[in-house]
């Protein structure tokens, strides 16, 4: 096994501490809720939220920055198959643009909450909380590496957000989205350099220090 994917798999799994907890208070549909491409360059930014059931058999749920692809491809699978309700929330870079970043990470969660059927009776998510739900809920610090509803949600969003990529890629190669997904890598950014903006990139991310030039 390769070292770097020996350092992955040492990583420890999320728990389900809160999550007993929380079941233990009354709360039978806790959801958790996270996102990915906040800090990309191009694409959205999607999130999810995920009701895992307290008799699923998922094992290895995890942070999906600390996955493989083909690790998180196959929880993916798992995820969907084992839990009582998952929901994605996409905000597209014209959003991201008109109302920053962090907005609209919080307005992909409450539209990835608002599609869970039935609705949850509490919400855990990464980090912080998110306005405007009438849903009691709890914003945790590294909760994606702690809770596994938190984790399982990282997981649907960064695979649902990479296979987005990946289809940007096809309908324009140019920029190499299948590889670096959006993010500021060199490759990407030679990319950008080259080819100036694309529709699919966000313009309030633009590294004005390198591409003063690039309209």
């Amino acid at each position: 096994m390769p070292a770097a994917s020996r350092s992955l798999s040492a990583r420890p799994f999320a728990g389900r501490t809160v999550e007993k907890e929380l079941r233990r208070r009354g709360f039978s549909r806790v959801a958790g809720v996270d996102e990915a491409g906040r800090g990309c360059l191009a694409g959205p930014v999607v999130a999810a939220a995920v009701v895992l059931s307290p008799r699923d058999r998922l094992i290895g749920l995890r942070d999906s920055k600390l996955l493989t692809a083909r690790a998180r491809e196959r929880l993916y699978g798992e995820i969907l198959r084992e839990c009582l309700s998952w929901a994605v929330g996409v905000q597209e870079p014209e959003v991201i643009d008109r109302i920053n970043i962090h907005q609209a990470s919080l307005m992909a969660m409450r539209i990835a909450v608002g599609g869970l059927t039935p609705p949850p009776d509490y919400v855990i998510v990464d980090a912080f909380q998110i306005p405007g739900i009438p849903i009691p809920q709890r914003g945790i610090v590294r909760g994606d590496r702690q809770c596994a509803a938190i984790a399982a949600a990282s997981i649907v969003a960064k695979v649902t957000r990479d296979r987005q990529m990946v289809q940007l890629h096809e309908e324009d190669p140019r920029y190499g989205f299948d590889r670096h997904k959006g993010y500021a890598t060199a490759a990407h950014l030679s990319a950008l350099a080259k080819h100036g903006y694309s529709e699919a990139h966000r313009r309030s991310f633009r590294p004005v220090s390198l591409f003063d030039n690039i309209k």
